[in-house]
């Protein structure tokens, strides 16, 4: 896998930006004035250590993080240049444009692997729903793109729980893209997985840059290293550094980049 740094660059317009946003539990600010630029059509990575509001943040971007009792969000998420937090703004229409992975496979338990990913097909208005021959087709799609399509395609009627947790999780994967998204949310995609099944998402997510925007939350460094063309550092619910991927590990302009990623801490 060629390093994606090598690839980066920010000539593309922004697809996602945060401004002075501050998330909250209750009186408790987590994210703190926070404000960076997501690239269309790269991979950004969010790391830090354990604590330090990555994976709040990254909820914030699809407004999961209001969700959460006495949870709630101040500044501005703009996407394609609209604030998602903005009035009119539907939470469950934008989630269709704006996907998320959670660290743990969530397949839902009563449902086969082919209800599974078109899940999300339910939530669309009665009149664009696809038909089911549509929606068949949608599946096949999402499973081929999330590269699981060959290892189901004989059980699609099976149980989703009946699958490794690697092929759970590409599941998922799946059932976010069945939508279409312009984003893909990535929180800790492989904490909970094997090795080989960590090398298969990560080539996923190399593979899926071309065609969707990639945010992913990570505390392994060398993950980040590996898949993503950005990085931004995050340490007590502040953005210190965010820059080119390889700028980050090899020349931070802050030192508490430095120490963070030569290991002096975290």
């Amino acid at each position: 896998m060629t390093h994606a740094a090598e690839r980066g660059s920010d000539t593309q317009p922004p697809c996602m930006a945060a401004e002075s946003l501050d998330a909250y539990f209750g009186a408790s600010r987590v994210v703190r004035d926070v404000s960076f630029c997501v690239p269309t059509g790269q991979v950004t990575a969010i790391i830090g250590p354990s604590g330090c509001g990555k994976s709040t943040l990254l909820r914030c971007l699809n407004r999961m993080h209001e969700t959460v009792p006495g949870a709630r969000v101040e500044g501005e998420v703009l996407f394609q240049g609209r604030d998602l937090y903005g009035p009119a703004v539907s939470a469950i229409s934008l989630r269709r444009h704006i996907g998320m992975v959670f660290q743990r496979p969530t397949p839902f338990p009563t449902m086969s692997i082919r209800d599974n990913v078109a899940a999300g097909l339910r939530t669309l208005p009665r009149n664009e729903r696809p038909s089911r021959s549509q929606t068949d087709e949608i599946v096949e799609q999402a499973l081929k793109r999330a590269a699981l399509w060959d290892e189901v395609s004989d059980r699609l009627t099976a149980s989703a729980m009946a699958l490794s947790g690697g092929q759970q999780q590409r599941l998922c994967i799946a059932r976010a893209l069945a939508t279409s998204p312009t984003v893909l949310l990535l929180d800790e995609p492989t904490a909970s997985l094997d090795p080989i099944s960590t090398q298969r998402v990560e080539e996923l997510v190399y593979d899926l840059r071309s065609q969707i925007t990639i945010i992913i939350v990570t505390h392994n460094m060398q993950q980040a290293a590996r898949v993503s063309d950005k990085t931004a550092f995050m340490l007590s619910g502040e953005l210190v550094e965010v820059a080119a991927t390889n700028t980050v590990f090899t020349a931070p302009r802050d030192p508490r980049t430095e120490a963070y990623v030569t290991g002096r801490f975290g």
